[in-house]
């Protein structure tokens, strides 16, 4: 059987973080005095913490010192380290882990490809950090997505040319990075909004075996 790289992104991929990264940035942004919805927050997804602030700020036509700039990232990442410290695996999405046992069990090469600097805790705390063959996540990267920085290392750790590789992603900077990378992007979530990707599932319940073993074939 033939070989692809299958790189999964973590937040709202594998496991709904995104809701913790929305507590603990609302919770920051209140502080300052800034309101901060859902909706906000989606611009948020696959941003770097940094690019995050940067936004929140904006919003609120805030500015602050480089050294309050750094508080305010460690306040963030504390409060959702806080809120993350109790996940288990009944957090994993639905069928997250039939997909990944039936790429383990074809030997396919499974790479995690995500911004987030405390994707190895979670991995570990949801029981899937030895599920993965390589992990590339935000302390190894200094692009972030669009820029296709972090897939193409994710390939390159798997011993996969990026033709190769198939990319699971629920944000539009997501997939527009696996795009960048020359992979085939699967967009997890809304057609409307994740329009760019090769394909579009609302959510793996939607994704067939099958589905899979054609990917595996091309």
């Amino acid at each position: 059987m033939s070989k692809k790289g299958f790189i999964f992104d973590l937040d709202g991929v594998i496991v709904d973080t995104a809701k913790y990264h929305f507590l603990a940035w609302r919770k920051l942004a209140n502080s300052l005095g800034i309101d901060f919805t859902e909706v906000q927050n989606e611009q948020l997804k696959g941003v770097s913490r940094v690019k995050s602030l940067e936004k929140i700020l904006e919003l609120g036509n805030k500015t602050v010192s480089e050294d309050k700039f750094m508080e305010l990232m460690a306040r963030k990442n504390n409060d959702y380290l806080e809120y993350i410290e109790n996940m288990n695996d009944d957090e994993i999405l639905p069928d997250v882990p039939k997909i990944l046992d039936f790429l383990r069990s074809k030997k396919q090469p499974i790479s995690l490809g995500s911004a987030s600097k405390n994707a190895r805790v979670i991995l570990q705390k949801v029981n899937l950090f030895e599920t993965f063959d390589a992990i590339v996540d935000g302390t190894n990267v200094s692009k972030a997505k669009p820029d296709p920085e972090v897939f193409l290392n994710a390939a390159k750790e798997l011993n996969m040319d990026s033709e190769n590789c198939i990319v699971f992603e629920d944000s539009v900077a997501g997939v527009q990075a696996a795009n960048n990378a020359n992979m085939i992007s699967i967009g997890i979530g809304e057609k409307e909004v994740l329009h760019e990707a090769d394909y579009v599932f609302k959510d793996f319940t939607e994704i067939s075996i099958d589905f899979i073993e054609e990917l595996i074939k091309k």
